[in-house]
């Protein structure tokens, strides 16, 4: 019955690709501004005024193209070394709040605290608010905060909170009355629910449930009977018993990914060859941070399946190693031996990218009784030394191959990018 007494927070920055870019450019205030995915394709951020505009998520920019003229709206790459340094400095704000212990980083933006310590000596909803203001004045990030008894129940009220600006960016459901509960309840579609995702909401409505107040009025077993057990979980949460702890130690990955598409089509061996050796040091730079050792690899390449003018072409091999690493040489030259496999003429690839699984713990790993200690060891050296340079001067500085090297055929579009305001060599000056 213990954990029916808990209080969660979750802080959300409103618009955050878009709110980053707003701090360093203020001129792009309370105007419509969307951020673009890889190679400018299509609207993964929007600002609020961009949202009224009635530009929906995911939309490609070329379907967008007389909405921005007729309205001027403002249009970004999507600068991700500028944004993961934002979302750095947030959750160092917002572990002044809180102990280790009581914080989750759920998302480059989201950020789950257990408030249950403090409800005894602080008003949660002043609290909540001193966490945004430090957050504004700090970071110059607007977000919002929902507190309920369970994580679902605190996600509800961050939904909420972004939706009546008379809540002032915080909705704290534990202090708010039923009737007042049910009243906003009944105006959310079930479909934002935390974990409720379209085939379940296609369901939920043909038994008539359509809001979440029909769900929370649902009981619980016969969520169970129709559904399974994490729906069970997720109706018992917005009744407000906690299911769900705060995790400090997310679980190990199973598979890494690094996949880009390509700015236009591709079709030279020798330039899949290298962006497939950039991606496999992005995905082992990935696994080396969470002391991880790769046992399979995995390469695939594509074609434009948009491209009428040609036939789709997709194929993909794999392939185990004798003993798992995590060498960023050795995987590069099994991957780009790969692509000699892959590789077809008169082909226009537009993407290709690398799977790293069979993913297990370094410190727990056994080798082989044959296994050349020595090699191993040396290896291990040898990575180490390529991660201190890097750390030390940057990724780009040192690299295999052509992979580094600027203006290749395969690199991304990013014709609209912002400046990273972190480097040296990009900081904002005064005029």
């Amino acid at each position: 019955m213990e954990n029916q007494n808990k209080i969660f927070a979750l802080v959300d920055i409103n618009n955050c690709y878009v709110s980053c870019e707003r701090v360093f450019n203020p001129s792009l205030n309370n105007k419509p501004v969307i951020v673009l995915s890889n190679n400018d394709g299509c609207a993964v951020a929007r600002s609020q005024e961009a949202k009224n505009l009635g530009i929906k998520m995911g939309v490609p920019l070329f379907q967008l193209k007389d909405l921005v003229e007729q309205h001027n709206i403002t249009v970004l790459s999507s600068n991700y070394a500028l944004y993961a340094e934002m979302s750095r400095r947030f959750i160092k704000v917002l572990s002044e709040f809180v102990t280790p212990q009581e914080q989750e980083i759920y998302s480059i933006d989201e950020c789950f605290l257990d408030l249950t310590a403090y409800a005894s000596n602080y008003d949660l909803t002043a609290y909540a608010h001193l966490i945004l203001d430090r957050l504004l004045r700090w970071l110059g990030l607007p977000a919002c905060i929902g507190i309920g008894r369970t994580k679902t129940e605190a996600k509800m009220a961050n939904h909420i909170a972004k939706k009546n600006s008379y809540l002032k960016g915080v909705c704290n459901l534990v202090s708010m009355d039923y009737c007042s509960i049910e009243g906003l309840y009944q105006t959310i579609e079930v479909s934002e629910v935390w974990g409720i995702g379209r085939k379940h909401t296609k369901k939920l409505n043909s038994l008539s449930i359509n809001t979440v107040l029909d769900f929370v009025c649902t009981s619980p077993s016969m969520i169970k009977d129709q559904f399974s057990i994490v729906m069970h979980r997720t109706s018992l949460e917005l009744q407000g018993i906690s299911c769900i702890e705060i995790e400090q130690n997310p679980k190990s990955k199973k598979q890494i990914i690094a996949s880009r598409s390509f700015g236009q089509k591709v079709y030279s061996r020798e330039d899949l060859k290298e962006a497939i050796t950039l991606y496999v040091l992005d995905a082992v730079s990935r696994l080396r941070s969470e002391n991880l050792l790769c046992g399979c690899i995995i390469c695939f390449v594509q074609s434009n399946p948009f491209d009428s003018s040609e036939p789709f072409y997709n194929k993909s091999v794999s392939y185990a190693l004798p003993d798992s690493s995590d060498n960023s040489l050795l995987l590069s030259k099994i991957a780009t031996s790969m692509i000699d496999q892959l590789y077809q003429k008169n082909i226009g690839f537009k993407k290709c990218g690398v799977i790293l699984t069979c993913l297990e713990p370094k410190a727990t790993h056994i080798y082989d009784l044959f296994t050349d200690m020595d090699k191993v060891e040396s290896s291990n050296k040898l990575m180490d030394s390529l991660d201190d340079i890097q750390n030390k001067f940057g990724k780009s500085k040192i690299g295999l191959g052509a992979s580094m090297l600027p203006d290749r055929n395969w690199n991304m579009s990013r014709n609209k990018l912002s400046p990273n305001y972190f480097k040296w060599d990009q900081l904002m000056s005064v005029k």
